[in-house]
C-alpha cells in the first residue's frame, strides 16, 4: 500500500501594492493600525491588572477571586478584538510590525526584489519609508529614492 504524501499548506501570494494603492488606502489603513494599538493596550493593561491581583499577598477574597475573573474576561476580549483586527489586516497583505508604535509593512515590487513601504500611525504623511526585504529591520529609505528615474543622472 502506498502512502499518501503530507499536502504542504498551499502557497500564499501576496498582493504586491503600488504607490498609489498604499497612498489611496491610507486612510483605511491608519483607522486599523488604531484600532490595533487601542487593543493590545488593551490586553497589556489587563494583563498588568491581573498581575497586580495574583501578587497581592495573602488568602484570595471573594472580591479579589471576582476582579480576577472580571480581569480575564477584559483580557480575552481585548485579544480577540485584537486577533480580529490583525486578521483584517493580514488580509490586506499589509502586516503589522509595532502595534503599540503603530508601525506596518506593505509589499511591493522593486525591480525583481520582495520591498515594503513603511506606514507609520503617528507620522502626519503615514507613509515614511521603504526597505528591501533582505534589510536589517531599522532600515527606511527615502520614498524620493523611488520616485527618482534610475537614469536620471546620464545625460543624452
Amino acid at each position: 500500500m502506498k502512502r499518501r504524501k503530507k499536502r504542504s499548506e498551499p502557497m500564499r501570494v501576496l498582493h504586491l501594492w503600488d504607490l498609489v494603492e498604499v497612498k489611496k488606502a491610507g486612510p483605511y489603513l491608519h483607522s486599523i493600525l488604531g484600532s490595533l494599538r487601542e487593543h493590545w493596550l488593551e490586553v497589556l493593561g489587563s494583563e498588568r491588572r491581573l498581575d497586580r491581583i495574583a501578587q497581592q499577598p495573602g488568602a484570595k477574597k471573594r472580591t479579589q477571586i471576582i476582579e480576577h475573573e472580571t480581569g480575564q474576561a477584559e483580557r480575552s476580549r481585548a485579544q480577540s478584538k485584537f486577533e480580529d483586527a490583525l486578521e483584517e489586516l493580514n488580509r490586506l497583505d499589509v502586516f503589522l510590525l509595532d502595534p503599540v508604535q503603530g508601525l506596518a509593512l506593505v509589499p511591493f515590487r522593486k525591480e525583481d526584489d520582495l520591498a515594503w513601504y513603511v506606514f507609520d500611525y503617528f507620522s502626519r504623511d503615514p507613509l515614511i519609508g521603504w526597505r528591501y526585504h533582505h534589510d536589517p529591520i531599522e532600515e527606511c529609505r527615502s520614498l524620493t529614492a523611488l520616485t527618482e528615474a534610475p537614469n536620471a543622472s546620464i545625460a543624452p
